[in-house]
């Protein structure tokens, strides 16, 4: 549940299944995989990322916002790949995964991008960013042995019968060690007993240094907006420094990229003219997946810009079923959910899942971690002057972006100071 930044670069890995009397995926799992198969596994979750905003603002409309999508979409990944007939559909629809692309072909999509995170085949010393996925399996479950096969060190049988609190405490223990001690606690007392079968868990983490620091010594308390009648007083950071920037008439607000060193991971900042009521709710109807497209994709113009960001530290957690059943993930929490893949049975099905983020932002630059799990039992005019005023003293939307991946790591919505 924490996330460190990798880059995935020209190589070419694959990772078929070893020969095995079984095929878990598809007809023929030891076919030569597509070579053009890496290039879908993240077609669809930019698009996904926003759909999982929206409905999270629905469920949480007043509140600060921050989340994973890309842990998200990875544990719902794992989810799909032991999936099959009716629920396999809906998770693949929901993750917008390539209709062209079968389930042998994102596999070993998947596994590439594994590699190369956990392997660091490509390191960039400006910044860290990891993610990991474990699937927790009941030791009373037969495994099939193209599973095994499959999965490797990723699965982990635990017998959750005789001791469910042993089984919490060491997945806890995993996701804090993979997102540096920033997620604690992600399973409760209760979330684990002895009726629990199934557990998967994605963890990712990222450090990052901005290109532009700000200067400690310039952070002063200042107001901050909540609404037009509302104030309250943020400590407040400030930089001068050439930005890509812009005022986007088709999300009605003013767009500002702080990169990262490196240069592959930038924050970008969604902020309404001004405080008004509606100004989160009116951007984000207007966030389509063209509109964010054009965003990252260089509608942006370098400026020289004055930044006042407010330094802050949020955590949330989400209670993910009813989110994702709002999205359309069909039958994935019901009884007749169907994870045959796993071990040739019916009769396992994902109860509930919970996603926890955290990030802090200061003057040097930001870490961020989230963990998701899943458990079962059984605007405005152009600017014209010299030098632009972006001054975050109102509520905004901000995301962290890899431009290399073409992913969202992290997202939120900063409506008041803590």
């Amino acid at each position: 549940m924490k996330t460190i930044p990798v880059i995935l670069s020209a190589i070419f890995v694959t990772f078929s299944v070893r020969p095995s009397e079984q095929q878990c995926l598809t007809a023929n799992d030891q076919r030569v995989p597509s070579p053009t198969g890496h290039l879908g596994l993240y077609t669809g979750q930019q698009s996904f990322s926003l759909s999982l905003l929206q409905a999270i603002n629905q469920f949480n409309p007043h509140e600060n916002i921050f989340f994973s999508p890309y842990s998200t979409y990875h544990a719902l990944l794992m989810t799909y790949f032991i999936s099959a007939n009716q629920t396999e559909m809906y998770l693949k629809k929901t993750l917008k995964l390539s209709p062209t692309q079968d389930k042998a072909d994102i596999f070993n999509a998947y596994k590439l991008d594994e590699y190369t995170t956990r392997t660091g085949l490509i390191k960039n010393g400006t910044y860290e960013f990891t993610n990991a996925n474990r699937i927790y399996v009941a030791k009373d479950i037969p495994l099939r042995t193209c599973v095994l096969s499959l999965f490797g060190s990723e699965l982990i049988q635990f017998n959750f019968q005789e001791n469910p609190e042993a089984a919490r405490t060491s997945i806890n223990h995993w996701v804090e060690e993979k997102t540096h001690d920033m997620i604690k606690n992600l399973l409760p007392p209760g979330t684990i007993d002895e009726k629990t079968s199934l557990v998967l868990v994605n963890a990712a983490y990222f450090k990052g240094k901005w290109e532009n620091k700000f200067n400690p010594e310039e952070t002063k308390p200042e107001v901050f907006y909540i609404s037009p009648s509302k104030q309250t007083i943020v400590d407040m950071m400030h930089v001068e420094a050439t930005f890509n920037y812009d005022v986007s008439e088709n999300l009605m607000a003013h767009i500002l990229e702080l990169p990262y060193e490196g240069e592959d991971i930038s924050m970008y900042i969604l902020l309404p003219p001004f405080a008004k009521e509606d100004g989160i709710d009116t951007v984000l109807k207007k966030l389509t997946i063209d509109n964010f497209k054009e965003v990252v994709n260089g509608s942006l113009s370098p400026r020289q810009v004055q930044v006042s960001l407010p330094k802050f530290s949020l955590e949330h957690t989400i209670e993910l079923a009813p989110v994702l059943q709002f999205l359309g993930v069909g039958n994935l929490f019901h009884e007749d959910a169907d994870f045959s893949v796993l071990s040739g049975r019916r009769d396992l099905s994902v109860g509930a899942g919970v996603h926890k983020a955290k990030i802090e932002i200061d003057e040097h630059g930001a870490k961020a971690a989230a963990a998701t799990a899943l458990f079962s039992y059984r605007i405005m005019g152009d600017e014209t002057e010299d030098v632009v005023e972006f001054k975050c003293n109102r509520p905004f939307i901000f995301f962290l972006y890899n431009k290399k991946m073409n992913t969202i790591l992290f997202t939120g919505i900063f409506r008041r100071p803590a």
